[in-house]
């Protein structure tokens, strides 16, 4: 779902093939922890951390020591499971939830929905698996082991004779088997929105109720930061889950009728989107108080405690990231095994598109908090700037380019560089000599204004000929903005992008969007900062750089970025290579 955190690497070499694994993230995309998260250079600290009924490290340690099942480093009855599967002779597919980008010949690259033959799970980080004839490591991150193993892979064409290709539905696929596959998936929703419930109430009771017994350790912004609104995903998934039990026909679950409890939800799940938001200020955090003894021995004697398995708190707090963008992979599942006359098939396909649209919500809210630190950046490039701070209304850059503006009484026509923001309009003078270098000189509140097209040919208030002209007209002062493009197709790429502004504004009003003076402080703080640390005021081509940016972005070394789908995904650090390059070319034009 965020700009997840590029993490440190480590290379393995635990699996059985002769190869060693690529770089370590664990199964939730977050830095893997070595052995005993609580061991440090100089042994354990005994004065690190006490209270009344002794330190959390020693608890820690009475359960290390101890044969306690939870305590076991590297656990899982999932992944057991697979490799009795895989030594049995059976065949494990899992099904691509994201696209795998690899440039490393030992590591498999694939694409979201392809589906992948599980070879070795032995690594809980990387699996070994295999595509057609291509075989290599891959991230279990990235997949999900597909619920019906023995599905007859009717989503893919069959070779037949005369090199056709045919669709194996065409075969036929008996009723009976068909409803097997739709309980098999009924069934899947069911179990994981009952182990989903467990792991909320694990953190709720686990983690936040402890921490709030310590007042010495953490403050209420603290823990509002680490665990953001989970509270709130809870009550609601309770509530859901509910739901959900009492649409489910145990007697024959086939027959259930579940799409309905989606579309009743689908406006309470955009409270993930809060959550997914904060969600990289929660990792800071963690990554902050992993550096102190005292709080790795909290948090590790939370876990054993609630009795929770070997993963460490910011996985854990991962996962409702990740849950949010399965409900459509889900549903598309159960869609694919509803017969079109099943009462469900209606609601199940319309809970589909809307679970989608949830996601893409969630999706572009962040890409939109993301946006703020470009735009105060952009802002601190800009020389003589006044008044106050473009986010202190705006947060997503529209459009930009150059326009004529014409200004009464003496119409005189000067060329400046314009930026759209949803609520107002930039208007920027470029230097004489520096081309690259920008010099605020006003701006427009668009929230008034309304936008006239002016015919070729001479203009009645403005007593002058124009060419590709339109004007801004403000309905409460009568004041009148006359602008002319060097072209007719920039004049309406133009008059788009202020229809494009206004449809943002009213779609912002009606999702509730905004963002926190806590959040625009502290991209205009991170702004200063970097020009403080000696940066140059002046950015080559910003303007131009930014508009990029924002409507193209790039993929240099991270991991895929998805337009639905991509909320919980790790990423690689990326490279400062073309950064450096600019650097070195400041007067480039």
């Amino acid at each position: 779902i965020t700009s997840p955190v590029a993490f440190d690497i480590l290379p393995l070499k635990l699996h059985s093939f002769s190869k060693s694994t690529p770089t370590g993230l664990d199964c939730v995309g977050c830095k893997r922890r070595i052995s005993a998260p609580v061991i440090t250079d100089g042994g354990l600290d005994k004065t690190a951390l006490t209270d009344d009924v002794g330190s959390e490290e020693d608890l820690y340690e009475d359960f290390r020591s101890s044969t306690h099942r939870y305590g076991h480093p590297g656990g899982g009855g999932e992944q057991l499971a697979i490799n009795e599967l895989i030594s049995d002779g059976s065949v494990v597919y899992a099904e691509a939830l994201w696209d795998h980008v690899t440039m490393d010949d030992q590591e498999l690259g694939f694409k979201a929905g392809d589906v992948i033959e599980v070879m070795d799970a032995t690594n809980k980080e990387w699996w070994w698996g295999r595509i057609l004839d291509s075989e290599g490591w891959f991230p279990a991150s990235f997949v999900r082991l597909r619920v019906n193993q023995d599905e007859p892979m009717e989503d893919y064409p069959l070779k037949v004779e005369g090199g056709r290709e045919e669709d194996s539905r065409r075969f036929g696929m008996g009723q009976t088997t068909k409803d097997q596959m739709r309980t098999n998936v009924i069934n899947e929703i069911i179990s994981t929105e009952r182990d989903y419930i467990k792991h909320l109430k694990d953190i709720c009771e686990g983690y936040i109720k402890q921490c709030r017994k310590r007042a010495d350790m953490f403050t209420e912004e603290q823990l509002k930061t680490i665990f953001g609104n989970i509270e709130d995903i809870y009550r609601c998934q309770k509530k859901f889950v509910k739901a959900l039990e009492k649409k489910f026909n145990k007697d024959h679950p086939h027959l259930s009728e579940v799409g309905s409890c989606f579309l009743e939800y689908q406006t309470e799940f955009q409270i993930y989107s809060e959550y997914c938001n904060n969600h990289p200020n929660a990792c800071l955090e963690l990554s902050r108080l992993a550096k102190v003894n005292k709080y790795v021995y909290f948090f590790e004697a939370c876990r054993l405690l609630q009795k929770m398995i070997d993963i460490s708190l910011d996985g854990f707090l991962l996962t409702p990231v990740q849950k949010i963008c399965k409900y459509p992979l889900q549903l598309a599942e159960l869609l694919k095994y509803t017969n079109p006359q099943h009462r469900d098939f209606k609601d199940v396909e319309a809970a589909l598109n809307a679970m989608k649209n949830v996601a893409r919500l969630i999706n572009e809210r962040k890409r939109r908090l993301e946006n703020i630190d470009k735009i105060a950046h952009w802002q601190s490039s800009i020389e003589d700037w006044e008044g106050e701070d473009v986010l202190v209304r705006s947060s997503e850059l529209i459009y930009s380019g150059e326009l004529a503006k014409i200004s009464h009484p003496q119409a005189k026509s000067q060329q400046r560089m314009f930026f759209l923001f949803d609520h107002q309009l930039v208007c920027c003078k470029k230097d004489l000599l520096r081309r690259d270098i920008l010099y605020y000189k006003s701006r427009i509140s668009m929230d008034d204004m309304e936008i006239l097209d002016v015919e070729d040919g001479k203009d009645k208030d403005f007593n002058i000929s124009v060419k590709n002209a339109f004007k801004l007209h403000c309905r409460d002062t009568e004041e009148v903005h006359l602008f002319c493009a060097k072209k007719p197709e920039q004049k309406q790429r133009w008059l788009k992008a202020f229809e494009n502004e206004r449809r943002q504004v009213q779609l912002d009003q009606e999702t509730g969007f905004s963002i926190t003076e806590v959040q625009k402080k502290q991209a205009m703080l991170n702004a200063s900062k970097q020009h403080h640390a000696g940066k140059p005021k002046a950015v080559t081509r910003p303007y131009y750089e930014f508009l990029l940016r924002q409507k193209h972005p790039t993929l240099p070394s991270t991991l895929p970025q998805q337009q639905v789908f991509m909320l919980a995904e790790p990423k690689r650090k990326p490279s400062n290579f073309w950064q450096n390059i600019s650097r070195l070319t400041p007067f480039r034009k």
